[in-house]
């Protein structure tokens, strides 16, 4: 089995690699004129991996050992990850109410519809808010616990 410098290592790199995937999924989204049925599916073929080469460290890696090295900054590192995931989680529950109304509506097969995304239903307004706050929260938390967790690596593999 492989040492501990080369797990964290990999670890290090497979989180830090996911940030251009939602860097260009956030792109493809904001560059996008109308998000029609292929933009969504382009998005989302674009995000997952980023997703994927995100949560496999932790699941895999970092979840199994945070007892074991449990210090403050450990603990102040898994709460914002924690958090990053829950704003993700707050995120969904806007998107799918915003694509449930959207496919209702036939927005995505049909996307020259003269219609605003506000007269879809009277919450979308509060979905999409939803949306955007859970995106910009997952994102913030995302980069504040990659900067610890690069802090710990850097201090606890790279420096000791």
């Amino acid at each position: 089995m492989a040492d501990e410098t080369t797990l964290a290592t990999l670890a290090a790199l497979t989180v830090t690699v996911s940030l251009p995937f939602y860097l260009y999924g956030a792109w493809i989204m904001i560059d996008a004129e109308t998000v029609t049925w292929d933009v969504l599916v382009f998005h989302l073929k674009v995000i997952l991996p980023g997703l994927v080469l995100n949560t496999i460290p932790v699941v895999t890696w970092m979840i199994p050992r945070l007892f074991e090295q449990l210090n403050g900054l450990t603990a102040i590192h898994a709460i914002l990850g924690l958090q990053a995931y829950a704003m993700l989680v707050f995120a969904l529950t806007g998107i799918v109410r915003i694509f449930q109304a959207k496919w209702t509506a036939n927005l995505y097969h049909d996307p020259d519809q003269d219609i605003s995304l506000d007269d879809l239903h009277e919450n979308m307004g509060a979905w999409r808010g939803r949306l955007r706050v859970g995106v910009f929260g997952y994102v913030l938390f995302w980069i504040l616990a990659w900067f610890l967790g690069m802090y710990r690596y850097v201090s606890g593999y790279i420096l000791a």
